[in-house]
């Protein structure tokens, strides 16, 4: 067994350090979760809906204190990560008051039966893998949802935000969760592995990076376990010839930095009109340049630091590829001195494929600038991605941008004249090498259910 120590990527500073569980210490918990599971499955939905409400009140309760220890993990703006818990909760809210009508018996005629019933049935423990640029909130997300079902859950969470994890547990059954219906494994690659394969595993959910779904999705595929996988992203934000530059400055600004640059769905190629491209380019630039990069506690820091140094340094080294490769930097574009895993807010022009900046996921605070001949060469290039999760228009024709997300834009998600992370009651995912499956907006209870017909004759 080996051990985990997480770090403040702030100060570089060790914060706590965590055993590993051997195999068996993890097969008997996922053995306690499935046990657990028999008796939940059997509960009413609104039992279940009940105790969910019990774990939002839980996260309010103790949100100053989690959001600080989140804050410590993965240097997420203070500000930010109470965002998160409020987030957190409110899905709690939502998935209790909607999850018993989402999973309710449906009625329906068939012809060879007096009736039928299509019932939802919970399958089992399901598995989740998740990263850790939102804590608490990849975990709520998956998770509640899965509960709500009658599934058991167990969590394998990422290293750097263990304690983000193990404290989500205690606050789980301090919201009235029964015993190890939700468990935290502390583990290896190798043992994550074991995981999957166990014969208690019924469903297998990831949040992480397109290399890491394709191992789940083959680890679990070849045991025809079903899985949901929301992987990484290039999501382009189109700035076409009728924007208000101003506005869409600050919407794609935010929609590039909003939690230090770290997010799936943030914003990462800025397509622009060649009509408003260079009005637009200083204006962007202009918000970035203006960006105070600092200490994640302070209330007046815009952006705190990358989440790991070694996270930081991948980063450089795609800023690095892509100008030795034609793209020119506007601002920022190199490490700091001092101390903690800082990057400054960078914008790069000149981006082509080929290059690192265009063709692949930069999970930091760096932009991306396109330039495109028209609107429609901007729709063109915004899929010429392998990615799909999200992306945005910018456009004073509200009508006309809606009707380009719909036809044309070949992704999950689309955000027209605003930027924005997620919503409980609005489905979350992607196409493509950015996964499969849905989550919120009622189609995440519905992810790991057995949809069981029953057809009911003449006694």
């Amino acid at each position: 067994m080996g051990t985990i120590t997480t770090v403040n990527p702030a100060t570089g500073e060790d914060i706590e350090t965590y055993e590993e569980m051997d195999k068996d210490a993890a097969i008997a918990k996922l053995e306690a979760c499935h046990a657990a599971f028999l008796d939940w499955r059997l509960t009413s939905l609104e039992e279940r809906a009940d105790i969910i409400r019990g774990i939002g009140q839980a996260l309010r309760d103790n949100k100053e204190e989690l959001a600080q220890l989140m804050t410590r993990e993965v240097g997420k703006l203070i500000g930010d990560s109470r965002d998160e818990v409020d987030l957190c909760a409110g899905i709690c809210d939502y998935t209790a008051d909607t999850g018993p009508k989402e999973l309710a018996d449906e009625q329906r005629d068939p012809g060879n039966a007096g009736r039928g019933i299509i019932t939802y049935s919970p399958i089992g423990v399901v598995y989740g893998i998740q990263p850790w640029n939102f804590p608490a909130y990849q975990v709520v997300r998956y998770s509640i949802a899965n509960l709500m079902a009658g599934n058991g859950v167990l969590l394998k969470h990422a290293s750097n935000c263990t304690g983000s994890g193990l404290k989500l547990a205690e606050l789980y059954k301090e919201g009235g969760l029964p015993k190890d219906l939700f468990s935290v494994l502390v583990v290896d690659h190798d043992t994550s592995d074991a995981i999957i394969e166990h014969d208690k595993v019924r469903g297998v959910t990831l949040t992480g990076s397109d290399k890491a779904g394709k191992h789940v999705a083959e680890k679990a595929g070849k045991l025809l376990k079903p899985t949901v996988l929301e992987l990484g992203s290039n999501d382009a934000y189109l700035v076409l010839e009728d924007a208000d530059l101003d506005m869409a400055a600050k919407v794609c600004a935010e929609a590039r930095l909003y939690n230090n640059g770290q997010t799936c769905i943030n914003g990462k190629r800025f397509i622009v009109t060649e009509k408003v491209y260079d009005d637009f380019l200083s204006r962007f630039v202009e918000r970035f340049e203006a960006i105070k990069v600092g200490d994640p506690t302070a209330d007046d820091s815009d952006m705190g630091p990358m989440a790991r140094a070694d996270l930081r340094e991948t980063l450089q080294e795609q800023v690095d590829e892509s100008v030795k490769k034609g793209a020119k930097i506007a601002c920022g574009g190199s490490i700091p001195d001092g101390d903690g895993a800082y990057y400054p807010a960078t914008v790069l022009t000149d981006v082509e494929s080929g290059q690192p900046a265009y063709d692949d996921e930069l999970f930091g605070p760096v932009a991306s600038v396109i330039r495109a001949k028209d609107d429609e060469d901007a729709m063109r290039l915004a899929n010429d991605s392998r990615y799909g999760l999200g992306g945005g228009i910018l456009s004073s024709d509200t009508d006309r941008a809606v009707e380009l997300a719909k036809k044309h834009f070949d992704t999950g998600m689309v955000f027209v004249n605003v930027y924005g992370v997620a919503d409980p009651s609005m489905p979350f995912g992607g196409v493509k090498d950015s996964g499969y499956g849905r989550e919120h907006g009622g189609f995440g209870v519905k992810e790991f259910v057995n949809a069981k017909s029953i057809f009911v004759g003449s006694a």
